[in-house]
C-alpha cells in the first residue's frame, strides 16, 4: 500500500474558508479516487493560512482488473447494429461469443480490462477536483483562465514518493515546498507526508491547525496567569486567529488607563473586531487592561517591537472609541428619535421611526400577557430601543446595537428595567443565546420580532431554501424561545393580525394569509427546535394539523402528553386499530361516494362487540371534551386509552362490511366517531412508524 501527498500553496486564504476548504479537499479527491475503484484506509486533510494538504494512507499502486460482460445485438441484426457495438467495446467480431439467452441468440463481449496505474488515475482525480473546487469566492490572476482562492504559486504532489505531473493554471507539481514566508523561504524536497510534516515544523510551519490553537490557548492561558489574569473565552477568534499564523508567537501587550472607562464591550469589540486580540479579565470579572496578540514571526527582541507596534495601532483604534462615547452621551437618546425617520427600515415596511411606533403599540398589548410587565415602562423601552443607531458608536460597531443603548439611556436616567430591555429586544439571536427573563424586556423582544416576521410574510419575504437574508428563520425561533421558557400564553394568530393592522394597510399579503403562512412556519421551527431535545417531529405536524392551535405552550403540553401516550402499549396498540378504522373510513366512503358521518344507530347493533365499544366511546367522549378544555391532555390520553380494549375486541369480531347496508352504514359511522374523537387531540394520520 502507497501514500498520495498533495499540497497547494498559495497566498492567504481567508480564515473564514479554510476549516471547509480543508473538508472540500479531501471530499472530492477521496470521492474522485473511490469512483475509480481505488480504496484507501484514511484521508486527512490539513491548511495554514498559505497551503491546503491532502494525504491519503493505503491506497494500492494500481487499479484492479476488472472483467466486463456487455451483451450486443440479436445474431443476425442489420450490420450497423453490430459495428456500432464492436466499435463501442474496441473489440472485434471473433472476440465475441454467441450465447442463447431463451429470448434469442446473441452477441456477448467479455471485457477483461487491466488496471491503470494508480498515479496516473490520481493526477486525473486531483486535476478534476482543483478544476471543480467549490470556493465561495475564488479570482483569476495574470493572464491565466483557471480560478482560486488566491493566486497559487506551487504544487507538492506525490504518490508512492514518486512526483505525479499534476497541473494546474501556472502551476506544475513537483516535490519541493517552502516553509515560514520570512523565517524559512527556502524550497525542500519532500518524499513522503511524516518527512513533509518534520521539515514544515523545522521551517517555522505548523500544519495542524487544532494543534495550532491549542498552542495559542495554552500559551495565553500562561501569560495572563502570570500577571494574575485569565483569558475571556472566545473559541471563534481562537478558530480565527489560527487561520491568520503559520507559526504562532503569543505575546502580551497593555491598555492606556485612560481608555478603561469606555463600556468593556467597546474595547473589547474594537480589540477582537479590528485588531484581532484576546481580552483579558480580572478574577472579579472586570476586564483587565491587557491584551494578548498572537504574530506570526519571532523577533530577536523577544516580540518588543511587535507588541509596541500593536499597543500603538490600538492606541488610535481606542481614541476613536472613547470619542465617540463621549461625543454620543452629549445628547440623549431621545432626541436621536428623529433621525430614526431618516433610515428605512425596510422598502414597503417604512422607516426605523415608523417601526419603534409600532413596537410601542404591540408592546402595551404584549404586557397583558406577561406577568409583572408594567405597560409604561414596555412603551418607553419600545420607544427607545432602536435609538442607539442613531449614535456614533453604534454607526462605527454595528454589533454593539443594542448594548450602547442600555449605557445611554442608563446615562439619561431612564428606568433600570428600561435599559435592559433596551439591551435585551434582540435576543435571543441563536439557539445558544441567553434568553430574557425580565418581563420588559421579555415584551419588547417578542414585540420586535413578530414585527418583523409579519412584515416580511406581509410582503411576500419569507425565506426560500437555505436563503434567509433577513433571519426570519432565527426571528421565530426567538419568538418560540420567549414564549416557551418563560412559559407565556400568547395566542399567536390574533398577534399577528395585530401587527399586521399596525402597517397601516400597506402590506400587499391580507392578514388571514399572512398569519395561515407564519403559523406554518413556526411549526416548521419548532420541529427544529425540538429535535435537540429529542422530541419526534411528526408529534409536533400531528398536533398542529388539528388547526386552531396558536398557543405554543398548550401545543407543546399537547405534544407532550401524546408522546407519553404512544409510549405506552395502549397508546401503540390504538394508534394502530387508529389507522385501520381510518382507513376502512376512507376506503369505504370513496366506494360508496358517501361519508360515513352522523350519529351510531343503537337499535341496528347485532354484536355484544359493536355495542360494547359503543357504549365506552360514550363515556370517553363525555370525559375525555372537558379535559381537553381544561388543557389536562394526560388524562385526557389515559380516557383515549380505555377504547383499546373494546376496538381491540371489536376488530376481532365484527365484520364491517355485511350485506345488510344499514347495518355496515352504521358500523362505518362507529369508526368514523373513533376517528373523530382521537382527532379532537391529534391527527394520529400524520404519525409515523
Amino acid at each position: 500500500m502507497a501514500e498520495l501527498l498533495l499540497e497547494l500553496l498559495s497566498e492567504e486564504i481567508p480564515a473564514r474558508m479554510q476549516t471547509r476548504a480543508a473538508e472540500d479537499l479531501a471530499r472530492l479527491v477521496g470521492d474522485g479516487l473511490t469512483a475509480h475503484g481505488l480504496a484507501f484506509t484514511q484521508a486527512r486533510a490539513f491548511v495554514t493560512p498559505r497551503r491546503l494538504a491532502l494525504v491519503v494512507d493505503g491506497l494500492p499502486v494500481a487499479q484492479p482488473d476488472t472483467t466486463e460482460e456487455r451483451r450486443g445485438p440479436r445474431v443476425g441484426s442489420p450490420q450497423q447494429a453490430i459495428d456500432g457495438f464492436l466499435k463501442s467495446a474496441g473489440i472485434t467480431l471473433d472476440q465475441c461469443e454467441q450465447r442463447d439467452t431463451g429470448k434469442g441468440v446473441f452477441w456477448f463481449a467479455v471485457l477483461d480490462r487491466k488496471g491503470r496505474p494508480t498515479g496516473a488515475v490520481v493526477q486525473e482525480v486531483v486535476e478534476q477536483a482543483l478544476a471543480a473546487f467549490p470556493w465561495p469566492k475564488s479570482m483569476r490572476w495574470g493572464g491565466h483562465s483557471v480560478r482560486w482562492v488566491r493566486p497559487l504559486h506551487h504544487i507538492l504532489c506525490l504518490f508512492d514518493g514518486e512526483i505525479v505531473p499534476v497541473s494546474f493554471g501556472p502551476a506544475l507539481a513537483g516535490r519541493t515546498t517552502v516553509g515560514h514566508r520570512f523565517m524559512a523561504p527556502a524550497p525542500f524536497a519532500v518524499r513522503s507526508f511524516l518527512g513533509y510534516a518534520d521539515r514544515l515544523r523545522a521551517a517555522k510551519v505548523i500544519l495542524d491547525s487544532a494543534e495550532r490553537r491549542a498552542m495559542i490557548a495554552a500559551e495565553a492561558s500562561r501569560l495572563a496567569a502570570a500577571e494574575g489574569l485569565a483569558v475571556r473565552a472566545d473559541e471563534g477568534l481562537l478558530q480565527e486567529v489560527a487561520g491568520l499564523v503559520e507559526w504562532p508567537v503569543v505575546l502580551l501587550g497593555s491598555i492606556d488607563s485612560a481608555f478603561m472607562d469606555v463600556p468593556a464591550e467597546v474595547l473589547i469589540t474594537a480589540m477582537r473586531t479590528h485588531q484581532k486580540y484576546f481580552s483579558l479579565v480580572a478574577p472579579d470579572g472586570s476586564l483587565a487592561p491587557r491584551f494578548v496578540v498572537v504574530a506570526n514571526t519571532e523577533t530577536g527582541d523577544g516580540g518588543a517591537q511587535v507588541v509596541s507596534g500593536n499597543q500603538r495601532v490600538l492606541r488610535a483604534r481606542l481614541s476613536d472609541a472613547k470619542f465617540f462615547w463621549d461625543t454620543d452621551r452629549k445628547q440623549s437618546l431621545e432626541s436621536r428619535l428623529p433621525k430614526l425617520a431618516e433610515r428605512l427600515f425596510y422598502a414597503g415596511l417604512g422607516t426605523v421611526a415608523d417601526k419603534a411606533q409600532r413596537l410601542q403599540r404591540l408592546a402595551r398589548h404584549l404586557t397583558f400577557y406577561v406577568s409583572d410587565a408594567e405597560a409604561a415602562h414596555a412603551v418607553r423601552a419600545a420607544e427607545l430601543c432602536k435609538a442607539d443607531l442613531a449614535t456614533e458608536m453604534v454607526g462605527e460597531f454595528p454589533e454593539l446595537q443594542g448594548v450602547m443603548g442600555r449605557y445611554y439611556a442608563l446615562h439619561d436616567d431612564e428606568a433600570p428595567l428600561v435599559a435592559e430591555a433596551i439591551a435585551e429586544h434582540y435576543s435571543p439571536v441563536g439557539p445558544n443565546d441567553r434568553c430574557p427573563t425580565a418581563p420588559v424586556s421579555v415584551v419588547v423582544a417578542l414585540a420586535d420580532k413578530i414585527d418583523s416576521l409579519v412584515g416580511f410574510f406581509g410582503i411576500d419575504e419569507k425565506p426560500t431554501g437555505s436563503k434567509d437574508p433577513f433571519a426570519l428563520r432565527r426571528a421565530a425561533l426567538g419568538v418560540i424561545r420567549l414564549i416557551t421558557e418563560n412559559g407565556l400564553r400568547v395566542p399567536l394568530l390574533p398577534f399577528f393580525g395585530l401587527a399586521h393592522a399596525e402597517y397601516g394597510g400597506t402590506l400587499s399579503r391580507a392578514a388571514e394569509d399572512t398569519g395561515a403562512d407564519l403559523l406554518e412556519f413556526f411549526a416548521d421551527r419548532l420541529k427544529v427546535h425540538l429535535r435537540e431535545s429529542g422530541t419526534r417531529h411528526d408529534l409536533v405536524t400531528a398536533v398542529f394539523s388539528v388547526g386552531g392551535e396558536d398557543d405554543l405552550v398548550r401545543m407543546l403540553a399537547r405534544v407532550a402528553a401524546l408522546e407519553d401516550f404512544l409510549a405506552t402499549e395502549d397508546g401503540a396498540n390504538l394508534l394502530v386499530a387508529y389507522r385501520r378504522a381510518a382507513n376502512i373510513v376512507r376506503i369505504e366512503e370513496k366506494k360508496d361516494g358517501t361519508a360515513h358521518r352522523g350519529v351510531v344507530d343503537p337499535d341496528l347493533l347485532e354484536a355484544p362487540e359493536e355495542r360494547a365499544l359503543l357504549e365506552r366511546l360514550e363515556a370517553v367522549k363525555a370525559e375525555f371534551k372537558p379535559l381537553l378544555n381544561a388543557e389536562r391532555f394526560g388524562e385526557a390520553m389515559a380516557a383515549l386509552a380505555e377504547l383499546r380494549r373494546p376496538v381491540d375486541a371489536f376488530f376481532d369480531r365484527v365484520t364491517v362490511n355485511v350485506g345488510i347496508a344499514s347495518v355496515r352504514g352504521n358500523r362505518l359511522r362507529l369508526l368514523s366517531q373513533i376517528v373523530a374523537t382521537m382527532g379532537e387531540i391529534a391527527d394520529f394520520s400524520k404519525i409515523e412508524g
